[in-house]
């Protein structure tokens, strides 16, 4: 048995394994050997282009500037997620980061929003979000708080080309004592007793030698799969497709802060704006499209010129039964997949890191602690799935064989009940360690049709011509904030447009 860590393999590189080697090295530095072994023969996946705001985190404690980084990577700012036609065909609605409005008392903001809206009341939702309005007017400035006010500012992320972050990360890795290694993998050996990985041989005869493995080889899964045989719970018949297109195209004018997620006849289509080219591609159930007509598909509604073939990705959603197993942690593609329909693949491979930081075995693998990280990874998969799984179960797409399909799945116990509660009274309790919380949950359900039947009855105790002049204040402060930003063009072209 390993008494202590100190050899750190990763077998991969791509975001996962770049984003690996980036945060250890400059967690531990000198205290690890830190190896990764990747090569060039073998592609990424690399079509994740779009983040959430907890990205920021991850690029603070690398200490990275963020005008360099977005210059680098040839990023753009992300203010939320337009879902397009997902109620129903001609009907949107943003996903947008951040509050909306503010809590009046111990009563939540969308109650009083919700009782205008029961009284018949046209007061759209959105209207009280900032980075909503600042997005479909093309506007972003970093604002951590509205003058003169006590209401927030704007929280955003990224829109980045995920193969040069992983090449910005590969600098600083290696300039903080990592060592790459060009070559494939071509046997892992075991421990005959405990069965831990001890060492991979690579086809050139190399052979390296570790504690701890890091398995970042994408959906293979080289090691926690085809090494440790882990097993893999599927989640298709809660997520049916199991395909992507993915091909740039030329940019256009302006470069919009969202990500746009437009619904399509077997799944849904994507479009990520980034500072040379954009991102696009077409998420969908090959139950119900052929893989030609959905590349055609794609290809007649870019909104510039293809600059690339339509890249196949297959895939199926769901995770590894263990993410830690042995000696072995799988993050990225190999320890499972939800698809991109809210941009968190890069998150789940940050926050796997962030939980290996935590969990760090440096005396060896006790059974406590990787219980523990797979507890916690199996609950953070399985609250991000639910919440994608509402995007699709709600919507209104009669007669379409795909979303018929959708709407009337069994959905997961747990999802049932938060939609049950929320119908029932306006109430959203999400689990503490969800990372969609109320904002996500209310915007996506009132989105999408999820009504209400009343609001929280302590809104009657503040009388009407009150509650009216608290909702007008907000809209008109958020709305003159929004006006007042300068463009993003003008933005990225001043602070970080890339040579």
């Amino acid at each position: 048995m390993v008494d202590t860590v100190q050899r750190i393999v990763i077998a991969g590189g791509g975001t996962a394994g770049w984003m690996t080697a980036a945060a250890l090295s400059q967690i531990m530095g000198e205290q690890l050997s830190l190896t990764l072994i990747e090569s060039e023969e073998i592609g990424s996946v690399g079509v994740g282009e779009a983040t959430i705001p907890m990205i920021a985190h991850f690029n603070a404690l690398l200490r990275l500037d963020e005008n360099d980084f977005l210059r680098e990577t040839k990023g753009t700012i992300k203010l939320g997620i337009a879902f397009e036609g997902w109620r129903h065909e001609g009907h949107s609605y943003m996903h947008a980061f951040g509050t909306l409005g503010r809590d009046l008392g111990s009563v939540p903001f969308h109650h009083y929003w919700l009782q205008a809206h029961l009284e018949g009341q046209d007061d759209d939702l959105w209207a009280y979000s900032l980075n909503e309005r600042a997005a479909y007017a093309n506007r972003f400035a970093p604002l951590n708080q509205i003058p003169n006010t006590p209401l927030p500012g704007i929280p955003y992320a990224y829109h980045f080309d995920a193969s040069l972050y992983a090449l910005y990360l590969r600098r600083l890795a290696e300039a903080k004592g990592a060592r790459r290694i060009e070559g494939r993998i071509r046997d892992i050996a075991l421990h005959a007793e405990t069965g831990h990985v001890t060492r991979l041989s690579l086809e050139d005869g190399q052979q390296v030698e570790g504690d701890l493995f890091i398995d970042c080889s994408g959906f293979r899964g080289l090691l926690i799969e085809g090494a440790l045989k882990t097993g893999f719970e599927s989640w298709k018949h809660l997520l049916p497709c199991d395909r992507a297109y993915a091909v740039p195209c030329e940019s256009v004018s302006p470069l919009t802060p969202y990500t746009r997620s437009i619904a399509r006849e077997a799944g849904w289509q994507w479009r990520i704006p980034l500072q040379h080219r954009t991102g696009n591609g077409y998420v969908f159930c090959s139950d119900h499209i052929s893989e030609d007509e959905a590349a055609t598909r794609l290809l007649s509604r870019l909104d510039g010129q293809a600059l690339a073939d339509p890249r196949l990705i297959r895939f199926e959603t769901g995770r590894r039964r263990l993410q830690w197993n042995g000696n072995v942690i799988a993050l990225g593609l190999s320890s499972g997949f939800i698809e991109p329909l809210e941009s968190t693949s890069i998150h789940l491979i940050q926050s796997g890191i962030a939980r290996l930081i935590t969990l760090f075995p440096h005396r060896g693998f006790d059974p406590a602690v990787v219980g523990e990280y797979n507890r916690q990874s199996a609950l953070e998969f399985e609250l991000i799935r639910d919440f994608i799984v509402l995007h699709y179960h709600a919507n209104e797409r009669h007669g379409e064989a795909f979303w018929d399909q959708v709407r009337h799945m069994p959905i997961p116990e747990a999802l049932a009940h938060k939609m049950a509660l929320f119908r029932a009274c306006g109430l959203i309790q999400p689990n503490p360690n969800d990372l969609f919380q109320l904002p996500a949950w209310l915007q996506v359900m009132v989105g999408q049709n999820v009504c209400p039947a009343a609001a929280h009855p302590f809104v009657a105790a503040v009388p009407n011509a009150a509650r009216q002049d608290y909702l007008a204040n907000l809209r008109t402060i958020i709305g003159r904030t929004a006006d007042g930003l300068p463009t993003h063009d003008a933005y990225i072209a001043q602070h970080c447009c890339a040579v």
